[in-house]
């Protein structure tokens, strides 16, 4: 057995050094486990903060942040674009963070048996990429027969995971139906930005999205009356932690990661997180809250992540040498929570896509 380190491809496709190979297999790492746990994050976060008005505070938060270091280290026209393509990024931003991320944390909140355990939402969003390619079919792309194939199985063990099951242990099913519309809006936030004109600079259009994210679940938050029962001093320490590590951890660490990745490793690598991530969920879930795993949840599950693992390993679009900036193929992803990715938006990338809300 050879001692060296594991190698990949860099984006044009050459063996790229053992060095840069420890780097791609580290950011994987950091994406698989911070993306992963996000999960059971938004879980603790939402048992005493609200949670639109919460959601909306971590993507503000990272919003400012990121603005913030943009300026530092681009100069004062860092955050200009033109106001058609700001207005795009808005779009992208309100479909993905406030209809994506936001459906997520409200299918979390609740009590229990009401509320969707952190892994099954994981499980859930994982239909992502599959519904990616039924977006892109009808748009009139033709995908490859195996992702067609990937993509029946991947429904298949979402109609497995959420069938009620006399009642015992299952899914609770308006959860379930609130996470798939999320995993709808996320979809369809990942298809738009890559046909509509986004600000240049991923990193810019993120900035973006974030603050159109967060607008938007503010306004939703007021409007359920969320602002009006808000007292911080009610809000237990677990919560404050659960929120800084989803702004630090899950929208700017793994974020930065991500798109780290998108210009220095292959696609078909980098997707992979799309079923990794429930897995990790789901683990983390039963490990540190004491979520049940059923043999529905396990069943379904796995013939979920099936689907979307066959869908990812075919499609494998061809990548450009990236432009500054974010990183994806436009090289614009979004996986941090943002989708503004630019780069074809296959299956496995066009999951990632608006990753900044996970």
């Amino acid at each position: 057995m050879s001692s060296r380190p594991p190698r990949t491809t860099d984006v044009a496709g050459s063996p790229a050094p053992p060095v840069r190979a420890a780097l791609v297999w580290t950011a994987l790492a950091l994406v698989y486990l911070l993306w992963g746990s996000t999960y059971l994050g938004i879980r603790i976060a939402v048992e005493s903060l609200p949670p639109l008005t919460s959601a909306a505070m971590r993507f503000a938060a990272a919003a400012v942040v990121l603005a913030i270091v943009l300026r530092l280290r681009r100069g004062p026209g860092a955050l200009r674009v033109p106001p058609r393509r700001l207005g795009a990024a808005a779009l992208v931003g309100v479909l993905l963070l406030a209809g994506g991320n936001g459906l997520v944390v409200l299918a979390e909140s609740g009590p229990p048996g009401d509320a969707v355990p952190s892994g099954v939402a994981a499980l859930l969003i994982a239909t992502v990429p599959l519904l990616v390619v039924v977006l892109r079919t009808v748009g009139g792309d033709r995908p490859r027969p195996w992702t067609f194939a990937g993509v029946a199985l991947g429904f298949v063990g979402l109609v497995l995971l959420v069938l009620p099951r006399d009642g015992v242990d299952g899914v609770p099913l308006a959860g379930a139906l609130t996470v798939v519309a999320a995993a709808a809006s996320w979809s369809i936030g990942s298809y738009l930005s890559g046909r509509i004109r986004m600000p240049a600079d991923p990193f810019v259009a993120t900035v973006y999205e974030m603050v159109a994210g967060a607008l938007a679940l503010l306004l939703i938050g007021a409007g359920r009356g969320e602002l009006a029962d808000f007292d911080p001093a009610e809000v237990t320490g677990r919560s404050w932690a659960a929120l800084a590590y989803l702004m630090v951890a899950g929208s700017l660490v793994a974020f930065t990661a991500y798109v780290w990745l998108l210009a220095h490793a292959p696609i078909s690598l980098v997707s992979t997180y799309a079923y990794v991530n429930p897995a990790v969920a789901v683990a983390l879930g039963a490990l540190l809250a004491a979520e049940p795993v059923t043999t529905q949840v396990l069943l379904g599950g796995a013939v979920l992540v099936a689907g979307v693992a066959v869908v990812v390993s075919t499609e494998r679009p061809s990548r450009t040498p990236p432009a500054a900036g974010d990183g994806t193929a436009r090289t614009r992803s979004a996986a941090g929570g943002n989708g503004t990715g630019r780069t074809p938006p296959a299956a496995g990338d066009g999951a990632a896509r608006g990753r900044a809300g996970r």
